[in-house]
Formats: structure tokens, sequence, C-alpha cells
């Protein structure tokens, strides 16, 4: 039956299969969303969205490196889903390879120049690897697309810190130890 549609067609076909699993996953139903979407995977295994939602929900239950897997496997199916590249750039972050992370970052900004995801994405990779300089100029860039609150006062206390206007707490800091 898919094989007779348009492609806008299969697309939203494809979406829609995969909204059972993403409303899941926006009620913390982690386990439930990963069953729904491997099972619809299995059953359509050219579904992007169902490989990117179950990407979401492995980083959400915090296996990167299975979600790495999942977000890939929708960008071969749909390489401009930038969704999934993304996802797939945080993944790699969270799995310490930060390098993979920066060429993530670097192919979404070539179609984007100032996507926000790709920005901060891009500085936290640079400062994870101890290159402030690098980190300043995209986490600036970052700020200036208005971020959350939440996160914009994050990324302001780091910026902070890469000016070296304070200096981050040491772990014995935290525990209120005085030696």
């Amino acid at each position: 039956m898919l094989a007779e549609m348009s492609e806008e067609e299969r697309d939203t076909a494809h979406w829609e299969a995969a909204e059972e699993g993403a409303e899941l996953i926006r009620e913390g139903e982690l386990e439930a969303a990963i069953r729904e979407l491997s099972g619809l995977i299995q059953r359509d295994p050219q579904n992007p969205y169902g490989f990117h939602f179950l990407g979401s929900a492995f980083f959400e239950s915090k296996d990167f490196a299975r979600a790495l897997k999942a977000y890939l496997s929708a960008v071969e199916l749909k390489p401009d889903y930038m969704g999934s590249l993304m996802g797939a750039g945080w993944s790699l972050h969270s799995l310490g390879r930060y390098r993979e992370g920066l060429r993530v970052g670097r192919q979404v900004l070539l179609k984007s120049k100032e996507d926000a995801d790709a920005l901060h994405l891009m500085g936290l990779c640079h400062y994870s690897m101890g290159e402030p300089a690098a980190a300043l100029g995209y986490l600036e860039r970052f700020l200036a697309t208005r971020p959350e609150v939440e996160v914009a006062m994050e990324i302001e206390g780091l910026i902070k810190v890469l000016r070296g206007e304070v200096h981050p707490l040491r772990e014995q800091d935290e525990q209120g130890d005085d030696d």
C-alpha cells in the first residue's frame, strides 16, 4: 500500500504511524514507547520517524549507543531529517565522542547557519574538549537565538566560567569540605 502512495502521502503515513510512540515518550512511558516503536520498525523498516522516536526513547532512557544507532537509521532513510541528525549529535556528545559530535554540528550549520541546537552542541563539544575560545564563540551565538530561560541561564553561567569571571565549583566545595 505504501508503495502506491506519493512521497508526501508516504511521509504522512510514516509520521502518523509513529505518533503513538511519540505520545508515549511525551508521557514518560519510555519502555512502552520502545516496545511500540520497535514493533513499528519491524512492521515497516522504512519508517524514518519510527527510528527517530525510538532514538528519542533510548536517549531519554540514557541508552546513548542505541539512541545513536536509531537516529542514524532515520538519517539513512531520510538524509535531510535534521531532528535525527541532531539526535545523533547529542548522542555522540553523551558518549564522549566530541569530535564526531562536532562533525554533526558542522553538517547542520552548513544547512542552517544559526541553528540553535547545532550551536549549542558545538559549544558544549568544544567545552568538553578543553577548547574555551571555540566554545565561547558558539555558546554566545547560541544565546543570541534566545533559548528557553532555563537553558539560557545555564549557558550564561558557563560563559562566565569560560571568560574567567567565575570559577566552577570543585567537587569538594559542593560537599562542604573546608580542606
